[in-house]
This record gives structure tokens, C-alpha cells and sequence, in this order.
């Protein structure tokens, strides 16, 4: 007996160790992978809040801000520790998501194994789920945080569950309570975990079927086992009371920030028939993943007729199919309509965002069709001879096929560029993608971006989005005639576009248009009052019209609200500078640097103004903090050698002049002073 023990424990470890070891081997490589630029910018890369790691005010901020249309606190609490940990290396945010991911299949593996006994079946759709190709979106997508660790909640959620379901504990059922209020806070996708609780009910936990069979097996009266069965209902109740405020926030953040689509943008129709080929086209991808996207453009009005009835066709038998044989494999409606259920949320029918579908929406519905396909398969062979061998060459194929597919298709996450040149080259009239190459490019290659974005426009002519980022490139380019032509049409568009209204004003004043830039800024500051890089671009424009008064009125307004903000303090103190007021202009000079210790002209401007009030000591100090930060700074050379010329140190600073001269043999101020360095060597 003893030994059988061992036997069985054995083969679960080796489960476990092989799960492990496949994922690690499979998704290792994606610690040399970059931030892609797509979203990670609002997650994380331009994130100050999350930047600062863990802290009092993260917590406040990431409990009460709605931020990328989104309300999921600790989803911004795991990026925040990401941050204390590893800082801004892409390596260690990515390693977190593969942990949670590692995570998330041993979870279901030991759950299926759990309820339902079936070791190998279990442990084979735990591999599918570690090494489908779908999931490397959810993986190896930073920003797709939300993802791996909502799941991993959902899971633990479902595994309090089954122990609540087998002990009638109450503090198991907490435990169900807690984890899914958790799972929520993170994303609301697990708002089906009750539908999905109630499915598991049915099999492989057998609650109904344990009612049925004890009622033909006692004497008590019918009515006690339809109490029963209303009380597994009834005990959802609390589940389904925070899975309705967690729909309530979800819907009202997404829609403070305009991403859900008005039914006059995009007709019920259309989402229902794109809803409809969507679930056959998940299937499709499940059973062979080609042609996989990190973006699939919304089909809107142009979908074929012939599709929308043939994936309705099939839904439908599909349902009437798995209804006829629940009695006989269970199994098979509780994994269909696991797929269909747990889809709801991210089908379309609220519309968020363009895209028809997304591979990470699946990390959680395929569990369903993985569970029909294992389960079917093996009652299949049941009574055919050689079944193990038969079966464990179908498995062997059919995780090495996906494994190989998953490890392929990681190679287009390596950074912005390879993940939407994919995108482009395996999808259709894909403007979005186009756009996203444009912003992956534009840091590095400005003419490259621009052919990109107009690729967008080609496909979709008002794309506000592209027409904004043309925009940005052209001022970026200094050429601002194009860039405000760009911002108009925008606006032509989209009237209430804040973020064009903004670069538009900074566009006027840079061509020294401050009327017009004035009245941007104004317009902008109507439909965002808290925006902080619209209230720094009037300030400055208010200090480049010799307002100087008005500028640091906004300035100071801007910190009540940002106080944490390098360049306002940076900027505040320049205007202060130049109005004589030193103290308080060091004062937010040396803010700026606790914000930022290599904040490069905040030591050069505190180098002069120390400078000026004969203080060379600390002078000196700040020249040599540029010189560290960036080597082949001349104006500091030249200051530092000034100073070291008025202390009479003359040898010391013609090294100084002469560094320079050789960093810049063309700096004139620098040659004047070596040259009176000499002559007074020389006397």
C-alpha cells in the first residue's frame, strides 16, 4: 500500500518537474526581450507613479486612479514591486510573468487532478496550457500583467472551492470570497468564475448528480433535494454581488476614458456577427495557430454573410450536441460552455478598443476546449488495444508541434519593431499595426515612422490616432507647419483631442505664435484641468512672452498637484533664476535633483549661479557632477577651468580648457581662455 503511495506521488512530481522544466525551456529566452512600446509605456516605461516602486502614495494612486481605462489596483501594487525589485529592466518583468505563468499551470493541474482523479488526462491539459501559442501574448507581454495574475487568483479561487465543496467549510468558502475579490481587483475577466463554479458543480464535483442519486436512495421527500440544489445556487449569491460592482467600476473607467464604443459607432449587429465568427475563428486558432497577431483589425459592416451563418450554424450544434451527451461525457458541455462563458466578457459585445479579437483573451476560455479534447480522446481509445501507446504518441506530437510554434512565434515580442512587422505581414489592411511601427520607429528613425503612420492613413484616412502621432513626428523634426496641419486635422476629427490641442499650442509657440498657443493651451486645460505637460507648455510659453509672474503662478499651481515633477521644479527655478530670486531658484534646483540625481542642466544651472555669488566651492562640485554624467559636456570644462583660472591654479585649468578644445576644437570661449592661461604661465 505504502508503495503504491510513492508510486503515484512519484509520477505527480514527475508532472510537476516536467511542467516546470518545458515552460522554463520554451520561455526563457524572453529575458532578452525588450519593452515593447504598446502599452508598457502606460504600465510602466513613462509610468512615474509606478516607477517609484512601492510606496504610501503608489497605494493611494493605484486604489483610486482609473488609468489606461482601467480600474485593477493590484495589477498596478505587482508592476510597482516589479519596479522596487528590478527597476526599469525589462528582464525581471518579464521573469515575473513567467513565474505567475508556471504558477497558473501547476494550479490547474493539481485542480483537475484534484476533482476529477485523472492523472495523465489532467496533466495533459495542464501542458497544453503551459505551451499553447495563444498564451505567449499573456506571457510575454509585460503589460499583459493582468493576465497571468488575475488567472492565478481565478485558480486559487477554484481550488478553495473544491475544498470548500468536499469540507462544507466556511472558511474555505472565504477563502473563495477572498481570492476572487483579489482576482477582480487585478482584471475583471473573472467575472464568469460563478457561471464557471456552477459548471464544475455539474462535473467534475457531481453536486447535481449526488443530489439525484440520493434522492432515489432515501426516504426524505423531494422537496429537501430541490432545496439542495437551490442552496448550490444560492450560495453563489455573494460571488455574483462582487462580480456586479466589479462590472459597474470596469464599465465606468473605460468609459471616463472614451474606450468603450458608442452602439451609434459600431451597430449590435456587427458586434453580435463579430462575436459569432470570433468564437469559431478562437477554435480554429486553438486547434492550429497560424498567422498569430498582436492586433486583428475590427472587420465593422464587411464581414461575409456565408461566415456569420456558418459559425452560427456550428455554435449552435456545438451547444445541442454537448446538451445530448451530458449525461454520457459530461465532460463536454461543461468544457464547451466554459470556452463560450468565460469569452463573454471580451467577445466584442461591449466593444473596447478596435480589435476584433486578441489571443490573450483565450489564456483562460481554451481550458474549456483543452478539457473536451483530453477527455474526448481518451474515452475514444478506452477500449482499444494499446491505448497508452497510441495515446502517449498523440500527446508527445502534439506538445512538441506547440512548443515549437510557442518558442517561434516568442521571436516577435523582442521588442516594438519585430511585433508589429509580424503583425503586418500576417494580417490585412492592418492600420493599427502600421501605427504602432511608426511609434516603435519613431526614437530611432523619424522617416521610417512617418512612412508607417501614412501606411495607416492609407488604410484608414480619419485614423486620429496616426494623424496625431504625424504630428509629433514633424514638430519633432522641427518642421511645424506640417506638424500643425497634422494636429488640425486631428482635431477636425476629434474636437475634444486634449493631447493634440497641447502639441498644437507647443507647435505655435515654437514658431512663435503665442496668441494662437495660448488659446490651444487654454482649449486643452478646458477638457483636461490636471494635465501637466499642458500646463507646462503655457508656462513656458507665458516665460518665452516675457510673462514671468504668470509663468511661475502656473508653475506653482502645477506642483499643488504634481509635486513630484523634476522638470516643473526644474523649469520653475529657471524662471526664478532669471528674475534674480536665487535662493528660491536653488531651492527647486536642488528639489529637482532629489527627484532626479542626474538631472544634467539642474548642476550646470546651480554650477552658475553659485558661480555668480563667488560660492566656487559648491560651483565646482556641480560642474564635475555634469562631467560625470556626461563626459563630453564643454561649457562645464570651460567653467571648471574659469574657476580654476581665478584661483590661480593655471596649470590645472588649461587641462581643463584643453579637454575642451578637444572635445569641441571649434568652442572659441575655451581657445580665448587656454590662450590667457598661457600668457600668464609665460610671465
Amino acid at each position: 500500500m505504502i508503495k503504491k503511495h510513492n508510486y503515484k506521488f512519484y509520477k505527480v512530481l514527475l508532472v510537476v518537474l516536467c511542467l516546470i522544466l518545458s515552460i522554463e525551456v520554451v520561455y526563457i529566452k524572453v529575458q532578452k526581450f525588450d519593452f515593447v512600446g504598446y502599452d508598457d509605456e502606460l504600465y510602466v516605461t513613462e509610468n512615474l507613479h509606478v516607477q517609484k516602486g512601492i510606496s504610501p502614495e503608489g497605494f493611494k494612486w493605484a486604489f483610486t486612479t482609473f488609468h489606461s481605462a482601467n480600474w485593477h489596483p493590484l495589477t498596478w501594487l505587482s508592476h510597482m514591486l516589479d519596479c522596487e525589485i528590478y527597476e526599469m529592466n525589462p528582464a525581471g518583468h518579464h521573469w515575473t510573468n513567467i513565474e505567475f505563468h508556471i504558477a497558473n499551470t501547476l494550479l490547474l493541474f493539481f485542480i483537475l487532478f484534484k476533482m476529477t482523479g485523472a492523472l495523465w488526462q489532467s496533466a495533459f491539459v495542464a501542458a497544453l496550457f503551459a505551451l499553447h501559442p495563444l498564451h505567449v501574448e499573456s506571457v510575454a507581454w509585460i503589460s499583459e500583467r493582468k493576465d497571468v495574475l488575475s488567472t492565478f487568483f481565478g485558480l486559487l479561487s477554484i481550488a478553495a472551492y473544491c475544498r470548500y465543496v468536499k469540507k462544507s467549510s466556511a472558511t474555505y468558502y472565504l477563502c473563495v470570497i477572498v481570492f476572487l475579490s483579489l482576482g477582480l481587483l487585478v482584471k475583471a475577466m473573472l467575472v464568469t468564475i460563478p457561471f464557471l463554479l456552477l459548471l464544475l458543480d455539474f462535473w467534475p464535483l457531481k453536486r447535481f448528480q449526488h443530489l439525484h442519486d440520493f434522492y432515489f436512495k432515501s426516504e426524505k421527500p423531494n422537496g429537501y433535494v430541490v432545496r439542495k440544489k437551490y442552496q448550490i445556487i444560492l450560495e453563489k449569491i455573494p460571488l455574483f454581488i462582487l462580480v456586479v460592482i466589479a462590472c459597474i467600476i470596469t464599465f465606468f473607467a473605460q468609459k471616463s476614458e472614451g474606450a468603450v464604443r458608442s452602439l451609434a459607432a459600431l451597430p449590435l449587429k456587427y458586434r453580435v456577427a463579430n462575436a459569432v465568427v470570433s468564437y469559431v475563428k478562437y477554435v480554429l486558432k486553438a486547434i492550429w495557430p497560424h498567422k498569430l497577431a498582436v492586433f486583428y483589425p475590427h472587420p465593422g459592416t464587411t464581414l461575409p454573410w456565408w461566415q456569420i451563418a456558418l459559425a452560427a450554424f456550428l455554435i449552435v450544434a456545438a451547444c445541442y450536441g454537448a446538451i445530448r451527451s451530458a449525461k454520457k461525457y459530461p465532460y463536454v458541455p461543461v468544457g464547451l460552455f466554459w470556452y463560450l462563458g468565460t469569452l463573454i466578457p471580451v467577445i466584442g459585445l461591449v466593444q473596447v478598443g478596435e480589435q476584433a479579437m486578441a489571443d490573450r483573451y483565450t489564456y483562460i476560455p481554451l481550458i474549456g476546449i483543452f478539457i473536451v479534447i483530453t477527455w474526448g480522446v481518451s474515452d475514444f481509445f478506452k477500449e482499444r488495444r494499446f491505448q497508452k501507446i497510441y495515446l502517449g504518441i498523440f500527446a508527445a506530437i502534439i506538445l512538441v508541434t506547440f512548443a515549437s510554434k510557442t518558442f517561434l512565434q516568442l521571436n516577435t515580442w523582442k521588442n516594438g519593431i519585430t511585433l508589429f512587422e509580424h503583425a503586418v505581414s500576417v494580417t490585412e489592411n492592418n492600420y493599427q499595426a502600421q501605427n504602432n511601427l511608426g511609434t516603435a520607429y519613431e526614437p530611432i528613425d523619424l522617416d521610417k515612422a512617418i512612412f508607417h503612420y501614412e501606411a495607416a492613413l492609407r488604410i484608414h484616412p480619419n485614423y486620429v490616432t496616426a494623424l496625431y502621432n504625424l504630428g509629433n513626428v514633424y514638430l519633432e523634426k522641427g518642421n511645424f507647419d506640417e506638424a500643425i496641419h497634422y494636429y488640425l486635422k486631428a482635431l477636425h476629427i476629434k474636437p475634444d483631442y486634449a493631447e493634440a490641442l497641447n502639441n498644437l499650442g507647443e507647435a505655435l509657440a515654437k514658431k512663435g505664435d503665442y496668441d494662437k498657443a495660448n488659446y490651444y493651451f487654454e482649449r486643452a486645460l478646458i477638457i483636461d484641468t490636471k494635465s501637466s505637460g499642458t500646463l507646462m507648455n503655457f508656462a513656458n510659453a507665458l516665460f518665452l512672452q516675457a510673462k514671468p509672474d504668470e509663468a511661475i503662478s502656473l508653475y506653482k499651481k502645477l506642483l499643488q498637484t504634481d509635486s513630484e515633477n523634476a522638470d516643473v521644479h526644474y523649469n520653475l527655478a529657471c524662471v526664478l533664476s532669471f528674475k534674480k530670486k536665487c535662493n528660491e531658484a536653488i531651492r527647486h534646483y536642488y528639489k529637482t535633483l532629489s527627484i532626479n540625481p542626474k538631472y544634467l542642466n539642474a548642476h550646470y544651472n546651480l554650477g552658475n549661479i553659485y558661480l555668480y555669488q563667488g560660492n566656487t566651492t559648491e560651483a565646482f562640485k556641480h560642474y564635475a557632477e555634469v562631467i560625470k554624467i556626461k563626459p563630453d559636456y564643454v561649457q562645464a570644462y570651460n567653467k571648471l577651468g574659469l574657476i580654476l583660472l581665478k584661483q590661480g591654479k593655471f596649470k590645472k585649468a588649461g587641462v581643463f580648457f584643453s579637454i575642451a578644445l578637444q572635445v569641441d576644437p571649434d568652442f572659441s570661449e575655451a581657445r580665448t581662455n587656454l590662450d590667457l592661461v598661457r600668457k600668464r604661465m609665460s610671465k
